[in-house]
């Protein structure tokens, strides 16, 4: 066995050029029994992760840096800079309280950016490791999945159609094997691939015995030993470009970001209009006046922006992901959240998705009756009846033998017992021919005397599966073909009746297409059988097979399998209606078969007719578009009619959610707007191009996360209203209390040529201590209402609208009045008469608007559901606001921080005041929301008159 710094020392791009045993023998591996676990172990941790060098994480100070490297923080420097020089030319007596609170500010706002980027981090690195790559390889005779990332040279990787290329490797044996290699080369065409050794220059795309990381298999099987790992791949040549690759900033961030830039240039407006109005009334006379009024603009500014909406959004998606992630829903884009809220229409596979995926053969249609196989699943128990009865039929039950045999001949699938439950590996639909076979133990005895030399794979085009099989008694091949009946009975020419083969005539075959309409309609999916006895000479090259050896088969009969619908799937499809999205259903089974079912589910109705791939290749684009608006079954379905049917529904203005599982659908996942993959029964490739992986490949989990997606939209909704309400109640006090100086009695309350409502480093405050934690808190706000009664939402919708808008102004304006008012409550003068100082006044207003903003995050919570609807559903939310209410209670009870603050101790009644005042926030909106409530019955309520 060669040492791991000779496997490593190995040029990988000279593999081509050594022939397979060479490479086998360089990495001491056998290809029939695979590497031992315990020496793959030793290869991966002495030769690493089979992972791509990414970029190096980004150092701590780095990151650091980076929460200063904003505008609004650029502003927050500057009022240091311009507290600190007044500071000096006043004579530098006592603290510079201004710029320390200043700085403070700066920094905790910095460590809640940097906590919330690690959160997001560590969330998007949670749902990497739930999307990783997994490859399929032989380690001591038996076949095992593993991730990717644990591939070593010398492992032998058994490839199959649908699965993405884990590593470089020297091909081996291959039957019919087709690899799509476009990532790598950008040749759209796949290339066939052969393991005989190459000679001279080659370029990578002429290679036909390598397959290489990042590639997918398209068609056929084969074997290959892994050459190199990690960096020593091909595209770990090219690895550089993928670090300097930024991430695009989803449709939502863009928006978020928008609006954060348009607020922040109108706010800058307002604070110029406030310092300009400030000078107007009041004149500047002093250093110490210009660094308040310059501070105050300053402030409000930074405040009035809410600069950490991006982290938040960030956190609030990732931790919904992950939540979805936990209901078997993997949502590989963070953007993807933002379209299920809009998915109008479902595309669904049936088998696996909208069924159970227990392929169970239940009858056999022979030329000489009809057998049945009892009992369902994998587990191989149950009786064989003929014709309904126990009763004896030679001729019956023969034929009956011969088509399990020979679907079980024909197959690629294992079935095993483990701990007493019976599992599969690979295709249900080869799986249910195994375990038919062992329920008729004549069928299974059969089966072991055959070993099996090649095949021709299955494909969506050919719809057929062959597998060439040596008798071990006899030692003569026989080809066995199994696939759909109607195009299996154009390759017949013979009929199996009894232990003869008669010929096969059109009364014949019209006989055996009537009893797989019957079957269909029952709900049975059909599969032909056929075989053919090769003479001496037949073949020339024995071990390979081509189509045009499935010729003069001999029809051996009819399987009806069974695959009963979800019974929870029905339930999901009416929840899915209900909610304004429509369920389409694609299969490539038998029209009647397709239809039986979406009628048991209630996507079709009783009457309803199944558009074939057929019938949608002879229309043109209008007829798409008629047809697809109005079916909602299609059966006999070819790939690109898939993505036939994507694009004429996108062309209608749908948002479409798509399911897949094969090589093939990987085109139409890609094209839809939330292409889904199948955990269980996807490809490699599948998961690769969608956008969501169901673990549990149950339509049920769709639905569920359209409706955790429609949830965490209205999320973000609640903590945007939230958020820019709250800030426009900061700015409307700051404004409306310079300009209303005089009539609240601020102007006369000091002997100070300035006096403002708030000042700088309380504003600043309000904005630490309200802003983060509540609204993160509503991003994981449970479901109040019933958003599935909704109808979807349109894509193009901005989520900030004119009716959201008027309610910040109007939320901000309440705001404002209460802080005001409670400031000239406590003030001598004014619209009442109070008789406490400034400071004191000062204080009041401070806490009326933190308190506000506190109700004000009840309020949220629903455009239009009451405040006291579930009120202790979110506990988070009262964790952030009884802390918020304890911090303000420490800044203005606490000595050192009245100091910095500006503040002064309150008595009892002056804490209800504000509390009271501050409660009206709450109150408004609650007659706000009784009127939209009340709107909103009104056109029932005529109705029914």
């Amino acid at each position: 066995m060669s040492s791991p710094e000779d496997r490593r020392s190995t040029a990988p791009a000279g593999w081509h050029l050594r022939g397979a045993a060479d490479a086998l023998a360089s990495f001491g591996v056998n290809p029939a029994t695979g590497l031992a676990p315990d020496e793959a172990a030793c290869r991966l941790k002495t030769d690493g992760a089979n992972e791509l060098r990414s970029a190096p994480p980004t150092p701590v100070w780095r990151k650091v840096l980076a929460q200063f490297q904003d505008p609004l923080v650029y502003l927050l420097l500057a009022a240091i800079v311009i507290a600190a020089g007044a500071w000096i030319a006043e004579g530098a007596a006592g603290a510079p309280v201004d710029a320390i609170v200043v700085a403070a500010v700066v920094l905790l706002n910095a460590a809640l950016g940097l906590a919330q980027e690690h959160k997001a981090a560590n969330a998007a690195a949670a749902l990497r490791s739930m999307t990783s790559a997994s490859s399929t390889v032989l380690r001591n005779l038996e076949r095992k999945v593993i991730p990717s990332a644990d591939l070593v040279r010398g492992d032998i990787l058994v490839l199959s159609e649908g699965d993405s290329v884990g590593a470089d490797a020297r091909l081996v044996a291959v039957n019919q094997l087709r690899i799509s290699e476009a990532p790598l080369t950008g040749e759209s065409e796949p290339v066939t691939k052969d393991p005989r050794t190459l000679g001279g220059v080659v370029p990578l795309g002429d290679r036909r015995n390598m397959v290489y990381r990042g590639t997918a298999v398209v068609q056929g099987t084969g074997r290959a030993v892994v050459t190199g790992t990690a960096m020593d791949t091909e595209v770990g040549a090219i690895a550089g470009l993928l670090e300097r690759t930024k991430a695009e900033p989803t449709p939502l961030q863009k928006e978020i970001s928008g609006v954060s830039r348009v607020l922040g240039a109108t706010v800058i407006g307002i604070a110029v209009v406030v310092m300009a109005t400030i000078v107007l009334v009041n004149g500047v006379s002093s250093i110490d006046d210009l660094r308040t009024v310059l501070l105050l603009g300053i402030s409000l500014a930074v405040a009035a922006v809410p600069e950490g909406l991006p982290a938040i959004l960030s956190v609030v998606l990732a931790v919904g992901v992950q939540h979805m992630a936990r209901r078997n829903a993997i949502v590989k884009q963070l953007h993807a959240v933002e379209t299920l809220g809009s998915a109008s229409v479902i595309a669904a596979d049936k088998t696996g998705t909208l069924t159970r995926n227990e392929m169970t053969i239940r009858r056999i249609i022979t030329a000489s009756g009809q057998v049945e196989l009892t009992g369902t699943g994998y587990r191989p128990e149950g009786d064989v009846l003929v014709n309904g009865r126990e009763a004896d039929h030679p001729a019956a039950l023969y034929e009956a033998s011969l088509v399990l045999t020979g679907g079980a001949v024909a197959n690629d699938a294992q079935l095993k017992e483990r701990d007493g439950e019976w599992e599969i590996q690979g295709d249900p639909t080869d799986a249910a021919f195994l375990v038919g076979a062992r329920k008729m133990g004549a069928a299974a005895e059969r089966v072991r005397g055959y070993e099996r030399l090649g095949e021709l794979p299955f494909t969506s085009e050919r719809k057929l599966m062959s597998a060439l099989a040596r008798n071990k008694h006899v030692g003569n091949l026989s080809l066995v073909t199994k696939g759909a009946p109607d195009v299996l009975l154009q390759r017949c020419t013979g009929l199996q009746i009894g232990d003869e083969v008669v010929p096969f005539d059109r009364v014949r075959k019209d006989k055996v297409l009537a009893d797989v309409e019957v079957l269909a309609a029952e709900g049975f999916r059909t599969l032909g059988v056929a075989s053919r006895l090769f003479t001496e000479g037949d073949l020339q090259e024995p071990d390979v097979l081509k189509e045009a050896d499935e010729v003069s088969l001999v029809f051996l009969g009819v399987a009806g399998i069974m695959d009963p619908p979800r019974e929870e799937a029905a339930a999901a499809v009416a929840e899915a209606r209900r909610a304004g999205i429509r369920v389409v259903m694609i299969t490539g089974d038998h029209p009647g078969t397709a239809l039986r079912v979406a009628n048991d589910l209630g996507i079709a109705q009783q009457g309803d007719k199944a558009a074939t791939g057929a019938e949608l290749d002879e229309l043109g684009e209008e007829g798409l578009r008629l047809i697809t608006g109005s079916v909602s079954v299609y059966a006999r379905v070819a790939p690109h009619n898939k993505l036939q049917i994507v694009d004429a529904l996108q062309a209608q203005g749908h948002v479409v959610a798509m399911t897949g599982d094969g090589v093939n659908d990987a085109p139409a996942l890609k094209s839809a707007d939330i292409g889904i993959a199948m955990g269980i029964t996807g490809t490699e490739v599948t998961k690769e191009a969608a956008k969501m992986i169901l673990t549990d490949d149950n339509f049920v989990t769709i639905v569920s996360a359209v409706r955790q997606g429609r949830v965490i939209f209205a999320n973000i909704e609640k903590f945007l209203r939230y958020l820019l309400s709250s800030n426009m109640g900061e700015v409307l006090t700051v404004f409306l209390g310079v300009v209303f100086a005089g009539a609240i009695g601020l102007g006369g309350a000091t002997d100070e040529n300035i006096a403002v409502p708030l000042l700088a480093t309380q504003i600043l405050w309000i904005n630490l201590v309200t802003d983060a934690g509540p609204a993160l808190a509503m991003g994981v706000d449970p479901e109040l209402g019933d958003v599935m009664a909704r109808q979807p939402r349109r894509i193009t919708d901005s989520i900030i609208g004119l009716r959201m808008w008027s309610s910040i102004f109007s939320i901000g304006l309440v705001m404002a009045a209460v802080s005001l008012l409670s400031i000239d409550v406590f003030l001598p003068g004014g619209l009442v008469e109070g008789n406490d100082s400034l400071e004191v006044a000062r204080t009041a207003g401070f806490t009326t608007l933190v308190f506000a903003q506190l109700f004000n995050a009840f309020n949220s919570r629903s455009e239009t559901f009451s405040a006291f609807h579930r009120p202790f559903a979110n506990k988070w939310l009262w964790a952030a606001v009884v802390v918020a209410v304890a911090l303000q209670l420490a800044v203005v009870e606490v000595p050192v921080l009245q100091q910095a603050f500006g503040t002064a101790s309150m008595d009892v009644l002056h804490w209800g005041v504000c509390v009271a005042l501050a409660s009206a926030v709450l109150w408004t909106d609650e007659v706000r929301k009784v009127g939209c409530r009340v709107i909103r019955r009104r056109p029932a309520v005529l109705h029914a008159g």
